[in-house]
């Protein structure tokens, strides 16, 4: 009986790690989450500091960060806006990675969120209005695409797709007209008379918050 009881007891601890093993395997490990981009903090519109940051992907419903082309701007790299005004200007910086390496683009804040096309993000933002691209946009007049009267952000990556941009204006936003995203273009910006302010295809884009 004896030798019985202890042969149980010897079966049963060779079984139960095999059984506490086998138990581990059902657990079910959490699923990982990715985090979205996103539009925080203020509002250009309300005169308080905001910051934009995405994840660039190819347009699906309610995207912060769109990318249109994804040689130049490629899915997974990363752009954040700085938005910070003062009293009497406003300073805006503009971090991008995982772009073309050693390469220019141009970048512009606009007056619409970015949407499945490019055009979705409308025209530059103006502080002062070109009263003829109201009937023939976009403007090219000099006296009104120029980087005083809008925001100009261009930048030549490093060799691993990283840059920083700053602009600085001795204005604020007027409220019921502030931009509302950030364009990047293929090319850098010209400023000669009938093509100022153009800057090639807009090939990426982040809402600002509203």
């Amino acid at each position: 009986m004896r030798q019985r009881a202890g042969l149980l007891m010897t079966t049963a601890l060779i079984l139960t790690p095999a059984l506490l093993a086998g138990c581990a395997e059902d657990i079910d490990e959490p699923a990982v989450v990715p985090t979205p981009s996103a539009a925080t903090g203020g509002s250009p519109a309300s005169g308080t500091p905001a910051t934009a940051t995405g994840t660039f992907a190819p347009y699906a419903a309610g995207a912060t960060a769109v990318t249109y082309d994804s040689a130049l701007v490629p899915a997974g790299a990363t752009a954040a806006v700085n938005l910070m005004p003062a009293a009497d200007s406003t300073a805006v910086q503009l971090t991008v990675s995982g772009l073309q390496p050693s390469r220019g683009y141009g970048a512009h804040l606009h007056v619409n969120p970015c949407g499945p096309t490019g055009d979705a993000a409308g025209p530059h933002y103006q502080q002062q209005a070109d009263p003829a691209a109201s009937a023939s946009p976009p403007s090219v007049d000099p006296s009104y695409a120029n980087p005083r009267n809008e925001v100009w952000l261009d930048f030549t990556t490093d060799a691993g797709g990283n840059a920083t941009a700053t602009a600085t204006q001795p204005w604020v936003f007027d409220p019921p007209r502030a931009p509302r995203s950030l364009v990047i273009h293929a090319q850098t910006t010209k400023t000669a008379p009938g093509e100022a302010g153009s800057a090639g295809t807009r090939v990426g884009c982040l809402t600002l918050p509203g």
